[in-house]
């Protein structure tokens, strides 16, 4: 039973300090995640977004999901970003034993003209059989008739859950859900229009739509979908229902 992962660049890093790991978050995400090895290392894609290191070059160059460019030194600026950091998530893991390994999502995925994503899933399928734990980050990839633009975590999530045929998604933020104007949060979505109103922009750079652009991706999916805080990861890897649940309907 496939499980998707994705730890927000938010949580893996300090937004406002450029290129700066939240190494204690890190460590306690990850001794979680050992913890259960037994029942999800083998199972188990994680996914990361860029946080303070994709996001702050791509705001300077311009450079988002939908405006592209075709400065290379711009792209490589991005990507060397994100190298960066999946480094040291992929570190973090292996430090705890477990066998991660990086997937470089530039290397094999693109967008064509519509803006249509290509993601092939077949080499982390493999590495799933293998008993590796494939770390995929959100990245920069050709974009045709744009140059290049970006890969959110959160469309990766989407894609290979859909490929993967994934039974469980589920993303770790800093909220631990959605929340209402109220601040309580809203146990489950399905419509956008349900949280609309109090869904607004992200308090640090985020050049991929923040909390709104999470909740529309998520509602492409088949699949039940969880958000929540590294307070209920252990809860969500035993595969209990926490934070807040989005279920699409298409």
């Amino acid at each position: 039973m496939t499980t998707i992962l994705k730890l927000g660049g938010s949580i893996i890093t300090h937004k406002d300090r450029p290129e700066t790991v939240d190494r204690e978050t890190v460590d306690r995400v990850v001794e979680t995640i050992a913890g259960r090895a037994d029942s999800t290392v083998g199972d188990l894609v994680v996914v990361h977004g860029g946080g303070s290191f994709g996001h702050h070059h791509a705001a300077a160059h311009g450079v988002s999901s939908t405006d592209g460019t075709s400065d290379v030194t711009a792209l490589t600026e991005i990507h060397a970003a994100m190298t960066e950091l999946n480094d040291a998530i992929v570190d973090a893991f292996q430090d705890h034993d477990i066998p991660a390994l990086p997937v470089r999502p530039l290397s094999v995925a693109h967008r064509d003209a519509s803006g249509t994503l290509t993601l092939p899933a077949g080499q982390i399928a493999t590495m799933l059989g293998e008993g590796f734990v494939p770390v995929v980050h959100g990245d920069v990839v050709a974009h045709v008739t744009a140059g290049g633009t970006i890969l959110s975590g959160d469309d990766i999530v989407v894609s290979l859950a859909e490929s993967l045929d994934a039974r469980r998604v589920g993303l770790c933020s800093t909220v631990p859900g959605v929340l209402d104007n109220d601040g309580a949060v809203v146990p489950e979505i399905e419509t956008f229009e349900d949280v609309a109103d109090s869904l607004g922009g992200s308090d640090a750079t985020d050049v991929t739509g923040g909390m709104a652009g999470k909740v529309r991706a998520l509602l492409d999916l088949e699949t039940p979908a969880s958000i929540f805080d590294p307070g209920e990861l252990d809860a969500f890897l035993e595969g209990a229902s926490v934070g807040t649940v989005v279920r699409g309907t298409r």
